[in-house]
C-alpha cells in the first residue's frame, strides 16, 4: 500500500518542503530509513540522522530548519510526534479494515450482526450470538453461546469468548486470550479429593478493554468477573473469578489475582505481581513490579516488596538490605571487643 508526500500530509494537514508525489510503503526509524520509507524527527538528539537517512519522506516540527542539504521530502507539522502516531493509527486502521464471512466458518442458529462484519476462516460462533457494528473477528476463533459483543471491536487470532460473555464497545481481545473459562473452584472431600463447585457465572468486559495475549479471564461462579471501562491488561495475566477490576486501570505481564478481589479505579501494577483473594485494593494505588500483595490497600498508596509495604519505607530498607553482610560483620566486631 503507497501513499504520496502530499497524501499524509492532508491527513495530518502539515505542509510539504520537497517533491510531494514522492511516494512511501512503509515505515522506519529515521536512522534506519531506507528508499521507501516514511520516518519522522522529534528529539534533538536524532536530528543528525536527518542529513544521512535514506528516507524517502519525512515528518518534522514547524521550528525544523535544515544546515545541510537533504534528500528527503519533509511533511512539517505542529508536533512530529502527535503526527506520527496519529499516522500510524490510521494506517492500523486501513490495515484492519476488512469485512466479510470467510470459509470455511460457522454461523450457529439465531447469530445476529451488524454491518461491515468481518469473520476469518476457521472461527465458529454458538447459539444465540450478538455481534454489533464493524466487529473483526480472525480466524480460528471460537465465540461461545450466548455472548454478546459490542461495535467497533477487534478479537484477533485464535481468541476464545465462552458462553454469556458480555463485550462492551470498542474492545480489543488479542491473541490466545481466553475469557470465561471456569473458575479454579474446588471442595475438599473426607477422602482427600476435590470436588468440582460448578462455575455458572460469566465475564463483563465494559467499553474501551484491551486485553493481551494469553491473558485469562475465568467466570464468575455466581454473578459476573467484571473488568470496568478503560481498563488495560498486558499479555499473560491470570484474572480469577468474581475479581473487578475498576475503570481506567492498567496492570502489567505475568500478574496473577485471586479470587473475589476487588481494584479500584485508575491504578497502575507492574509485572509479576501476585493479589491474594478476597482483599480490596483502593483507587490510584500504584504497586511496583514483583510485589506480593498479602492485604486491602487504601487509595493512593503506592507499595513494593514480598510481602508489599509502602514504597518509601521499601527504599529506605533496601539500603540496608544490600549493606546486611557488611553490617553483620560490624556487628560481630563488635560483640568481639566487648568481651
Amino acid at each position: 500500500m503507497k501513499f504520496t508526500a502530499k497524501q499524509i500530509a492532508d491527513i495530518l494537514e502539515g505542509v510539504v518542503v520537497g517533491n510531494p508525489d514522492a511516494e512511501v510503503y512503509k515505515l522506519a526509524k529515521i536512522e534506519e530509513g531506507t528508499e521507501g520509507a516514511l520516518t519522522f524527527l522529534s528529539n534533538p538528539k536524532y536530528q543528525k540522522y536527518i542529513y544521512t537517512t535514506q528516507a524517502t519522506v519525512a515528518i518534522v516540527n514547524n521550528a525544523f530548519e535544515p544546515e545541510q542539504p537533504l534528500t528527503t521530502t519533509l511533511i512539517k507539522v505542529e508536533d512530529a510526534y502527535q503526527a506520527f502516531t496519529k499516522l500510524l493509527e490510521y494506517y492500523n486502521q486501513v490495515k484492519l479494515m476488512k469485512s466479510g464471512i470467510e470459509q470455511p466458518s460457522v454461523l450457529s442458529e439465531n447469530v445476529t450482526y451488524g454491518s461491515d462484519l468481518y469473520l476469518g476462516s476457521f472461527c465458529y460462533v454458538g447459539k444465540n450470538v450478538t455481534i454489533g457494528t464493524n466487529v473483526k473477528i480472525y480466524p480460528n476463533s471460537f465465540i461461545g453461546d450466548n455472548v454478546t459483543i459490542g461495535d467497533n471491536c477487534i478479537l484477533f487470532a485464535g481468541v476464545r469468548i465462552y458462553s454469556e460473555t458480555e463485550i462492551g464497545n470498542h474492545c480489543v481481545i488479542h491473541s490466545g486470550a481466553i475469557i470465561g473459562s471456569d473458575g479454579f473452584g474446588f471442595a475438599p472431600l473426607e477422602d482427600g479429593s476435590y470436588k468440582k463447585i460448578p462455575q455458572i457465572g460469566n465475564v463483563i468486559l465494559e467499553d474501551h478493554v484491551e486485553i493481551g495475549s494469553c491473558t485469562t479471564i475465568d467466570r464468575a461462579t455466581l454473578g459476573s468477573t467484571i473488568i470496568r471501562k478503560g481498563v488495560k491488561l498486558d499479555n499473560q495475566i491470570q484474572i480469577a473469578h468474581n475479581v473487578e477490576i475498576g475503570e481506567h486501570t492498567v496492570i502489567a505481564s505475568q500478574t496473577g489475582v485471586a479470587g473475589s478481589t476487588k481494584i479500584g479505579k485508575n491504578c497502575i501494577i507492574g509485572g509479576q505481581v501476585g493479589i491474594v483473594g478476597h482483599i480490596t485494593i483502593g483507587n490510584g494505588v500504584r504497586i511496583q513490579a514483583q510485589s506480593g500483595i498479602g492485604k486491602s490497600l487504601k487509595d493512593n498508596e503506592t507499595v513494593q516488596g514480598s510481602p508489599a509495604f509502602t514504597y518509601g519505607e521499601w527504599t529506605k530498607s533496601y539500603v540496608h538490605f544490600k549493606n546486611l553482610p557488611t553490617i553483620v560483620s560490624d556487628l560481630n566486631e563488635l560483640k568481639k571487643q566487648t568481651k
